[in-house]
């Protein structure tokens, strides 16, 4: 039987997440499933960021490092990211970027498992996580070897020479998801540490580093965590091993005693260390008020109607649209949060898409990819997309020479 609108519509009204949908500032008639990338805005972050810069940076200035307690942003907001990722209190941070945090956790992996010098990760995964391990590599010198192999043969690549697993939890082009437990298991019995990016599984799939005995992790906090464009980032150490885990980058924010200004580097306890430079602000302020839409929600509940849009969206694309063809996981267990169609066209197929009013991305050579975050995606809006994506690939108005046109950002 067809699945109808009224279905999906049904749907909705049977949802108990859909009243966080009015927690965010979504433009009229716009269809966004680009989550995955960049989240929406929650509402009570504009009146959060125009308080801190007109009543804290505006009238208090420099006193607001005590009196508003900026110099405490780094820990709480990581506080809070820790109940969305499953970690243990006092292990995660908000600090730099993504790509810095990574290198921070590598060096500081390898230095810990000397003399092995081996990474490993797998072949395809986020470009710039591999650019980092590449560049840590060249840093560091003879010895330090990069392996990279296919996914399916992470497991058996997991021999006993080598130092750290670094993975992406969910495939940023394909949503294929890791079994983390399975592979930090597996690394921890041949003497391997395991480092994950959660950049596309923190705040839309239920993430348990504490449960499956992850030993370092990063993510950013601009895509289903809502921050903001360039958000400050996050990085997981594992409580077992704050005491031993030394930071390349042994800025004055990591240190014990920051306004002591000793002379020598004298780290901080915990996962303070981790921090480096000052805090950015006002992008951490955002990015502490965006996590107030995740209060009183289970993560679990947000991964079963995350995949549960993803799974309809399949069904939809499947029903409609024969041209496509589906470059993600089927099986919603094995899936992140985002759906990957493949079409030889795919770039003007996104762009006549985009300019239909369903904002979904593009990763080449022919990957278009579609976010489903359960905050604020309805039913109805994944078959109201399918509908205009048919509709685009029915009449070929791809082939209009406005949608070839290239972009920057795609």
């Amino acid at each position: 039987m067809p699945i109808t609108r009224q279905i999906c519509a049904d749907l909705d009204s049977q949802d108990a997440l859909a009243p966080a949908r009015a927690l965010f500032d979504l433009p009229e008639g716009l269809i966004y499933l680009d989550g995955n990338s960049l989240g929406a805005l929650p509402n009570a972050v504009s009146r959060r960021v125009a308080a801190v810069v007109r009543e804290q940076w505006g009238r208090d200035l420099i006193r607001s490092w005590n009196a508003h307690n900026w110099i405490s942003l780094p820990e709480r907001v990581g506080a809070r990211i820790a109940g969305i990722v499953g970690a243990e209190p006092g292990s995660v941070v908000a600090a730099d970027s993504t790509s810095v945090n990574l290198f921070k956790l590598a060096a500081a992996a390898l230095r810990l498992q000397a003399p092995r010098r081996v990474v490993l990760t797998e072949q395809g995964d986020f470009p710039t996580d591999v650019y980092i391990l590449q560049g840590l590599t060249e840093f560091m010198g003879a010895g330090v070897e990069l392996r990279v192999v296919e996914r399916d043969r992470l497991a058996e690549a997991l021999t006993d020479d080598v130092a750290l697993l670094l993975l992406s939890h969910v495939h940023y082009k394909t949503a294929a998801a890791h079994p983390m437990a399975l592979l930090c298991a597996r690394a921890r019995a041949v003497g391997a540490l395991t480092l994950w990016d959660l950049s596309h599984s923190a705040g839309v799939l239920d993430v348990r580093l504490e449960r499956d005995g992850a030993d370092f992790a990063v993510g950013c906090g601009y895509k289903y965590i809502n921050g903001g464009p360039g958000a400050p980032a996050f990085l997981y150490v594992a409580p077992r091993l704050q005491e031993v885990f030394r930071s390349p980058l042994s800025g004055w924010m990591g240190h014990a005693r920051p306004f002591g200004f000793e002379g020598d580097y004298q780290p901080a306890p915990g996962v303070l260390r981790g921090l480096c430079g000052t805090p950015p602000v006002l992008s951490l302020a955002a990015l502490d008020e965006a996590l107030g839409v995740f209060e009183g929600l289970s993560m679990s509940d947000l991964e079963r109607k995350a995949r549960a849009l993803g799974d309809l969206f399949i069904a939809l694309v499947e029903q409609c649209c024969p041209d496509m063809a589906l470059a993600s996981p089927r099986q919603a267990d094995a899936r992140g949060g985002h759906v990957s169609l493949a079409h030889a066209e795919g770039y003007p197929v996104m762009q006549a898409l985009i300019a239909a009013g369903v904002i979904g991305d593009f990763r080449a050579p022919e990957t278009l990819r579609f976010g489903f975050s359960p905050l604020y995606v309805r039913y109805v809006d994944v078959w109201d997309a399918v509908a205009r994506l048919a509709a685009i690939l029915r009449r070929e108005r791809w082939r209009e020479p406005r949608f070839h046109i290239p972009a920057v950002v795609t």
